[in-house]
């Protein structure tokens, strides 16, 4: 799909704040509020807006440790890999999976109450992977960055 310059400004405003009303995103972009919401909905039905989301702040449930999981294969099996991000799909401690080239093949970001639950997690879902190597762990001490916007929107 072809974004034209009213599209991309009402990503860049939904990015920014996807709770705002349509008819205070209709203004900010030059819109009736009929139109914008017209626009919105076609974004949503192409696929160019995946979904609206609430992010909730970890420090006010409860503090999470965030793992960076560096994980290396046995062997570069397009089947064993499609398993494996299959099995990483439905771990909810997992919440993004990259397959990447370099000396690992997927880079996971998990988060977990406690080193008790990583542990958990290593044992039920790494360990349990007969295609797996090795893993290295990262633990993020503090988050300085977190974006989740897509800037080069034409």
């Amino acid at each position: 799909m072809k974004l034209n310059n009213i599209d991309i400004r009402i990503l860049r405003e939904l990015q920014n704040n996807a709770d705002q009303t349509n008819l205070a995103l209709a203004e900010k972009v030059g819109l009736s509020a009929p139109a914008c919401l017209k626009r919105v909905q076609r974004l949503k039905n192409e696929g160019v807006i995946d979904r609206i989301v609430a992010m909730v702040s970890t420090e006010s449930i409860s503090r999470r440790l965030n793992m960076i999981v560096e994980v290396k294969m046995k062997s570069d099996n397009q089947l064993m890999n499609k398993e494996f991000i299959q099995t990483i799909a439905k771990v909810p401690e997992v919440k993004q999976c990259y397959k990447v080239t370099g000396e690992v093949d997927f880079v996971l970001i998990v988060n977990v109450t406690d080193i008790f639950e990583y542990e958990t997690f290593c044992k039920n879902t790494l360990y349990e992977n007969s295609n797996m190597h090795k893993f290295t762990t990262l633990v993020s001490m503090k988050c300085t960055k977190f974006d989740t916007s897509q800037h080069d929107l034409s």
